[in-house]
């Protein structure tokens, strides 16, 4: 497999299990149920993921910026995104493990994103400083020839009057 496709399917990887640890974190998990003297009915009351662990949905929203931050970084600065976004899938699948003991099926499927969110991460730690970063056309270029077509609105930039010469 080329090193772009290894590229997109880790950052598709990572988006997927992100994206899925949030949902599910916004799910319900638990109803409790009160109960009350005759003739009140029980009260209900419905638990997300992030109402019983209010770090996991945060958590889950820093996975997905980190799926973005592979695409934008290279080398050991990548490898340095795909350490921490195996960390934060590792914290994710521990939140939704916790669930697990308690709770529906979305406790799973949050493990699940975490566990694929940190699989991810850790292709990105190993693989990730040899695949291509952006181009260096999204780079500001450090010198323009003074008679291109941007050469007023560089002197602009520089503080300069370009009418005056």
């Amino acid at each position: 497999m080329n090193e772009r496709r290894q590229l997109a399917y880790t950052v598709i990887l990572c988006l997927a299990g992100a994206g899925l640890a949030l949902f599910a974190a916004t799910r319900t998990w638990t109803v409790e149920v009160v109960t009350r003297a005759e003739p009140l009915t029980p009260t209900r009351t419905a638990r997300t993921g992030g109402d019983i662990l209010p770090w996991l949905p945060p958590l889950a929203v820093v996975g997905l910026a980190g799926s973005g931050a592979i695409v934008a970084t290279r080398r050991l600065a990548r490898r340095w995104v795909g350490v921490l976004l195996l960390l934060v899938g590792l914290g994710v699948a521990a939140g939704g493990a916790y669930g697990l003991s308690e709770t529906t099926a979305w406790a799973l499927a949050c493990l699940a994103g975490g566990l694929a969110l940190a699989a991810g991460g850790a292709l990105t730690a190993v693989r990730g400083p040899s695949w291509p970063g952006l181009g260096t056309r999204y780079e500001r270029a450090a010198r323009r020839p003074a008679d291109g077509p941007t050469a007023a609105w560089d002197a602009l930039d520089r503080g300069e009057d370009p009418t005056l010469s």
